[in-house]
């Protein structure tokens, strides 16, 4: 064949485009379960790290195992939904949802004093993009043990502080409910306090709106919970 014509040219380039899909479909394949476990791995390090644990890539998995002694999912009357697995339960897309229609996930987690916390995953939205986190509930249904939070592009030293101990460690002892009423915890420029009598949190200094995510996040991840949690009662 004329390696100058315009078939060898287009043979070519068609065997150079097969051959090169080829490739990158066989090691996005090699790829795929290394990633999958990444990603799982990650996600029970972040529920650990809102009942307090520290984990790692190393050990996230046998202290996961250890400790998140039961899972399940309910809808916002309190009720177990059966078939469905917790873990796996999209819950970025759940909150797109009106309450009555989503799926709610519980990790219990019993410590070593055997207490048991109960963890709910929350997703809300940053300034730049989402931002996520866990938050861990005492036996009563009210009072918050510990919490984490995430982000996927808030400003470093900013809205991104909201993944750093010194915001999240505010959480614990915080109440979700006042007078039997459901209040979530507030998110406040230091000095200020919420009207409706809610307890509070001290925002980001020069964060206020990715602080402002983090508790519109809070309020509606865990408002659909609240038929569960005052059965804990």
């Amino acid at each position: 064949m004329n390696k100058q014509s315009n078939v060898y040219t287009i043979v070519y380039a068609s065997v150079m485009v097969i051959v090169v899909a080829a490739v990158l479909a066989y090691t996005a394949l090699l790829l795929k379960e290394p990633q999958t476990k990444n990603v799982e791995v990650d996600k029970m390090k972040q529920i650990l790290s809102s009942v307090n644990i520290v984990s790692d890539a190393t050990n996230a998995q046998e202290l996961y195992k250890k400790y998140i002694v039961d899972s399940y999912v309910i809808n916002s009357a309190g009720k177990k939904i059966d078939g469905v697995n917790a873990f796996d339960v999209n819950t970025a897309e759940q909150v797109k949802k009106d309450p009555i229609d989503r799926e709610l996930p519980i990790f219990i987690c019993k410590l070593e004093d055997g207490s048991e916390k109960y963890v709910i995953p929350m997703n809300g939205a940053g300034l730049w993009g989402p931002i996520w986190g866990y938050v861990s509930i005492d036996q009563d249904g009210n009072t918050i043990y510990g919490a984490y939070f995430a982000h996927q592009g808030e400003t470093p030293g900013l809205g991104a502080e909201i993944e750093k101990p010194v915001f999240s460690d505010q959480y614990q002892g915080k109440h979700l409910f006042i007078d039997g009423i459901f209040k979530s915890v507030a998110v406040e420029k230091k000095g200020q306090k919420p009207v409706d009598g809610a307890e509070y949190v001290d925002a980001i200094s020069g964060g206020t709106i990715t602080s402002k995510g983090v508790q519109d996040m809070m309020k509606n991840s865990l408002e659909p919970y609240q038929n569960f949690f005052k059965s804990l009662k």
